[in-house]
């Protein structure tokens, strides 16, 4: 069997278990063909257990218009302002704190995030976390 051939890879961030075929589905997938409902239908499906969180999405689109996708992991910003209870980041970074986290929130979110970092270990996946929280005006306490 023949390899199919890649016409687009696509990558969008949607909301767990509530994509539609509104934007920013329907304007990323519609100009490559693809059945906009199918896609919808099975990302629903995939991410129903984790409703409310932004999950990424990358979409490969075949020359036939078929498609497959790869779930990543929530964003860094979004699972930091979980921890920290907040709706949104602080607008002037370095002189505004808009919340804190702890080490071990630190933790928890670099595991969490580890598969998608360019990290070797763990020690560096916490420092690019710890770099995510200080540019969004999160204090750490140890």
């Amino acid at each position: 069997m023949a390899k199919k051939k890649v016409a687009a890879i696509i990558k969008i961030q949607i909301p767990a278990g509530k994509a539609t075929p509104a934007p920013p589905v329907g304007t990323a997938l519609g100009p490559h063909g693809v059945g906009i409902m199918d896609f919808v239908k099975q990302y629903n499906a995939a991410t129903e257990s984790q409703v409310g969180t932004i999950i990424p999405v990358e979409i490969t689109v075949f020359e036939d218009r078929t498609f497959t996708f790869i779930l990543k992991t929530p964003p860094a910003p979004v699972l930091l302002r979980q921890k920290a209870g907040l709706a949104k980041g602080s607008s002037t970074a370095g002189k505004t704190v808009a919340g804190t986290v702890t080490e071990a929130d630190i933790e928890e979110v670099a595991k969490i995030k580890m598969p998608d970092l360019n990290a070797y270990d763990l020690e560096a996946a916490k420092q690019q976390i710890r770099g995510t929280a200080r540019s969004m005006g999160l204090k750490i306490n140890a």
